[in-house]
């Protein structure tokens, strides 16, 4: 009388247990835990002692267990070697009855792990490509031997894990990029925040000090900040600072050079415009909807046409932006930084541009001095220039002459600061020994020996100027100074200079100063 073997699971349990299980792994999101999951439960459904996942690592030609059930060390080994190398290598299920007298198996990791292995039941995991990317072994039955319908319920589990498992991988790997990726933006964003603070608008001169001090006030608020200046002097990395030192740090940063928009394109630039308005025409959002939530930087703001002025009003009062050939407006929430180096009084006056909009920009007024008015700072300046470039060039000079220092600072730089930094780099590139000189200084700088306020009675590089050429030279500065400080008002200027406004036209004229 045949006797049959009995299981404490019959095949339509374990078959309703795998659909569980595969319920269970296909929502485990955690590498760990899955693995767990696996090899726990294929254990207890087949009565055996433990079950093993082996992965293989391509790079390194191994298989590994991360996780065994009652083995907390991780097992490693070369994927060629024992019953799960042979598994990988045949890429077919094998079932080893007696595993000490199989010619395969691999004792090594009964030594490592203290483990007695019987019998062994070894299945390839194979992902939906059908690579095989490891292998799945449970290990000693514990009553009698493993059986065809045990082999057929591995299988059916290892080609569940094999997708689970490889997803839960590369959904971990993205996790981990993703910190990485996030802590890398805190790091950047850092340094952007402290490049752009208000600390590293250099300057010791108490024009300096009362921007800095005026930039840190005004940065926690959201009204708006009109800054004007000539070019180079440094308008938008005061507007940059005034944003990332605001509540608005992490929002977007917009800036918009209004002079380089074509007539044609500006309102569409900033406004953004609908799909089809015009032939060949797609939908694209406009720069003021972009700066949602952060700041809108309008540069040389004096250039927009009166058409834009209006519509540009009307989204500041309103906080809705207005899409060319759109149907309906779109809320916005914008911080809005406007710089000129126009002065729009006197383009209010020749009705160029518009006074209620005037009105609105400049609640805070941010005027940026030239260098000819700081001139204390200007060798604080090239120092900081020296260093940034110098580094950057890997260029053997210690720094700067005397006599090449007193020259920079007597210039009357038109470019500002921006041509005090071209300068520098141009020095250091023509440097041939270890200081800058004032022959590695252009031309036109070293040549124009202004009297420096309050300096000594020789020209900078110590040769004597006749009285004239002096008196001249000095003239021709308190204009530049008087000018810059009234920003090219005439009257006030000439008032400040003791002048009636003819005569200061006059001499502006005879000097060749009308820009």
């Amino acid at each position: 009388m045949q006797t049959e073997m009995k299981s404490p699971h019959t095949v339509i349990d374990k078959f309703s247990s795998l659909l569980e299980i595969s319920r269970r792994i296909n929502s485990e999101k955690n590498f760990d835990e899955l693995l767990n999951i696996i090899t726990v439960e294929a254990a207890k459904l087949l009565d055996a002692e433990r079950a093993t996942i082996f992965l293989l690592d391509k790079d390194k030609g191994e298989l590994w267990a991360k996780v065994a059930l009652g083995v907390s060390d991780t097992i490693r080994f070369d994927a060629r070697l024992g019953i799960a190398g042979a598994v990988l290598i045949a890429a077919k299920t094998l079932i080893v009855e007696d595993a000490y007298k199989s010619p395969l198996f691999y004792p090594s990791i009964d030594s490592v792990t203290g483990y007695h292995t019987r019998n062994i039941l070894s299945v390839p995991l194979r992902n939906f490509r059908r690579e095989i990317t490891g292998v799945f072994q449970v290990l000693n039955k514990k009553e009698g031997k493993f059986m065809p319908e045990d082999e057929q319920f591995v299988e059916a589990l290892a080609a569940q894990a094999a997708i689970a498992l490889e997803n839960a991988q590369a959904l971990s790997q993205l996790e981990s990029r993703q910190q990485e990726l996030l802590e890398e933006n805190q790091i950047l964003r850092k340094e952007v925040e402290e490049r752009y603070s208000e600390r590293n608008l250099l300057g010791t001169t108490p024009k300096m000090n009362d921007i800095r001090s005026l930039i840190a006030k005004t940065a926690e608020t959201s009204v708006s900040v009109l800054i004007t200046g000539e070019n180079g002097t440094g308008k938008e990395l005061s507007a940059r600072a005034i944003h990332f030192m605001s509540p608005r740090r992490s929002k977007p940063f917009v800036a918009v050079n209004c002079a380089a928009l074509p007539e044609a394109l500006i309102e569409s630039e900033l406004f953004g415009i609908e799909k089809g308005v015009a032939t060949g025409v797609e939908r694209r959002v406009g720069r003021i909807e972009s700066a949602n939530g952060g700041t809108l930087f309008l540069d040389e703001i004096g250039d927009l046409s009166l058409t834009a002025q209006a519509k540009l009003l009307r989204v500041l009062q309103e906080r809705e932006v207005e899409w060319v050939g759109g149907r309906r407006p779109v809320p916005v929430d914008i911080r809005l930084v406007a710089a000129t180096n126009k002065d729009l009084k006197e383009e209010i006056h020749q009705n160029k541009f518009r006074q209620d909009l005037y009105f609105r920009l400049n609640v805070i007024h941010l005027r940026m001095p030239p260098l000819r008015e700081i001139r204390a700072d200007i060798q604080l300046l090239a120092m900081h220039f020296f260093r940034k470039h110098g580094k950057e060039m890997g260029r053997d000079v210690k720094g700067f002459s005397q006599e090449a220092l007193k020259v920079l600072t007597a210039y009357t730089w038109p470019g500002n600061i921006r041509e005090l930094e071209n300068e520098v780099r141009r020095s250091l590139v023509l440097a041939t020994g270890k200081e800058i000189e004032v022959k590695d200084l252009s031309d036109h700088i070293s040549e124009e020996r202004l009297e420096v306020a309050g300096g000594s009675s020789e020209g900078v590089g110590g040769d004597k100027q006749l009285l004239k050429d002096r008196v001249t030279n000095l003239e021709i500065q308190m204009i530049r100074d008087a000018m810059s400080q009234t920003e090219g008002d005439r009257r006030r200027a000439a008032k400040m200079l003791g002048l009636s406004h003819q005569g200061l036209i006059n001499k502006v004229k005879r000097y060749g100063l009308e820009d």
